[in-house]
């Protein structure tokens, strides 16, 4: 198979929804499909005997909840899935928003007893920062909740997204038999099995079956042909509209049961664009282009205990990736051999012979590698887009072992590199500021600082309340504000200057009294 025909198969994608929409479970049964799991773990509760493939980490166990993002890849029907699965938590919304700069669509799933939640507006708003395609998954359909009018309702005066349904539920709750498949114009039944394996998928070929009557009754069968006759006068799918992030497919189902997903999974390889193009600072770079590109959107620490390794996940934007090839780290300018790139399988990592564009390959990291972080087989190009943002809760770190003080120091700025939170070290002393945006983040990484650094420590609430990354055009005048203001000054991993104050007024104050200077709330990487 050619360069050309590899990128037409790809299809790279996120989950998105508000905490409890069913998220982690669906990133399961979507690999369960799709063959790269045996087995989906039950994502109920913190005593669950196994937990999620994509819930590495010990917290996610405990707590049944996702703080990292995991990337796994599979094929089905002939293309090739690249699936990653992001925090739900709102204080992990950093990792999420760089996530979907790596991604060519996305898959929204909501509750269908609650529809459109807090959680879900605000990634939706970034997704249009891009124009995102998106595709939606009315989940729990297992349990009552909206009517499938009242929910595809919901997501157009939420979100101004025009619905156009795909598949169709058959009842609710304890009364919810299938779906009708409007594509295929199929209806699709389930049969449960023993043991928690997949339900069996039994279809009738069309609504005037008369065993569509037998199997969920009389009353049930007209009502989904009465409902099938109304869909009819929606708009039809617009392939256009659906690029543009106008229009969202939308499917009906049950995560949990397996209901629904199959039909999901089918249309969206089919629906999802492939590989598309990402501005630089200097031009556009397009799929494809035959000299490899890409970039670094993450980094995590610690994917094998055993090793303490770091992970940079680099997003392949065009060119053809072949195990040992020379790239080019443009930020260091230094060449690279790539040799034990890593693709990641599920639960398995194996080493990556070749990868096209959409393709998440992994790079052993021993430092050098940053967020934002580009890679080319010699341009010097520098991908945009890659956000940060200011923190808004900041802690000192309390060690609690005197003779850890090396480990805790390593522990941190292993985990501010890859966006756990940020770490500032001031331009005087050594009192080293913990910054985020969500207080569970400081959890996470007490969580993370013991497992994986044997570290104890805990984390002091400071009298600080703002910090913004300070630029200027004017050398002169950054010069004067960092010799009167050195005590209020820090430098982040980047080696960003940044002001940190303990009020917003001072904040404020201190802007207005240095017109000369930029002060900024976010920043590209």
């Amino acid at each position: 198979m050619g360069r050309i025909d590899e990128l037409k198969r790809r299809r790279t994608f996120a989950i998105i929804s508000h905490p409890d929409a069913g998220k982690t479970t669906i990133t399961e049964k979507l690999l369960l499909f799709g063959g790269a799991i045996q087995m989906a773990g039950a994502v109920r509760a913190r005593r669950a005997s196994r937990h999620a493939t994509s819930d590495f980490l010990a917290m996610e166990q405990q707590r049944g909840i996702s703080v990292s993002t995991s990337v796994m890849s599979f094929d089905y029907e002939g293309f090739a899935v690249n699936l990653l699965d992001t925090p739900g938590h709102e204080d992990f919304s950093e990792d999420t928003y760089r996530v979907l700069t790596a991604v060519d669509s996305a898959l929204m799933v909501l509750d269908n007893a609650k529809g459109v939640e807090a959680r879900t507006r605000a990634l939706m708003d970034v997704c249009r920062l891009r124009d995102t395609p998106v595709v939606t998954f009315s989940n729990k359909l297992d349990r009552e909740g909206l009517d499938p009018f009242e929910l595809m309702e919901n997501v157009e005066e939420t979100l101004g997204l025009a619905c156009v349904p795909m598949t169709w539920p058959i009842g609710m709750g304890q009364r919810f038999e299938g779906v009708y498949d409007l594509v295929n114009k199929q209806v699709v039944f389930y049969e449960p099995t023993q043991r928690g394996r997949k339900n069996e998928r039994v279809v009738l070929e069309s609504l005037d079956d008369s065993r569509l009557d037998d199997w969920v009754g009389r009353a049930k069968a007209d009502k989904l042909r009465e409902d099938v006759e109304l869909l009819g006068a929606l708009d039809p799918f617009d392939p256009e509209a659906f690029a543009t992030g106008q229009q969202t497919p939308v499917f009906f189902g049950s995560a949990i049961n397996n209901f629904g997903v199959r039909e999901l999974l089918d249309q969206f390889v089919r629906k999802a664009p492939p590989p598309q193009a990402r501005p630089t600072e200097t031009r556009l770079v397009e799929p494809k282009e035959e000299p490899l590109t890409g970039f670094c959107f993450k980094i995590q620490a610690n994917l094998d205990k055993q090793h303490h390794d770091r992970m940079a996940f680099v997003r392949i934007v065009s060119g053809h990736y072949q195990r040992g090839m020379k790239l080019k780290h443009v930020r260091t300018g230094k060449m690279m051999a790539i040799n034990n790139a890593t693709t990641f399988l599920a639960q398995d990592r194996v080493v990556t012979e070749e990868a096209f564009p959409g393709d998440i390959i992994g790079l052993h990291n021993h430092g050098g590698i940053r967020i934002g972080d580009t890679f080319t087989e010699g341009e010097d190009l520098k991908f945009t887009g890659i956000p940060a943002f200011a923190p808004e809760l900041f802690r000192r770190a309390i060690l609690l072992d005197p003779l850890k003080s090396k480990a805790l120091v390593k522990g941190l700025e292993q985990l501010s590199e890859e966006g756990a939170a940020q770490l500032f070290r001031p331009l005087e002393g050594t009192a080293y500021i913990l910054g985020a945006l969500g207080a569970l983040q400081f959890d996470v990484i007490a969580s993370r600082l013991s497992e994986e650094y044997r570290v104890r420590a805990r984390f002091e609430p400071m009298e600080v309340s703002a910090a913004r990354w300070v630029t200027s055009d004017d050398p002169k005048a950054l010069e004067k504000f960092t010799h009167e203001n050195k005590r209020r000054l820090f430098r982040d991993l980047a080696d960003n200057l940044t002001f940190i104050a303990n009020s917003h007024f001072v904040m404020d104050y201190t802007a207005q009294q240095y017109p000369e200077l930029q002060f900024h709330t976010h920043m590209e990487i």
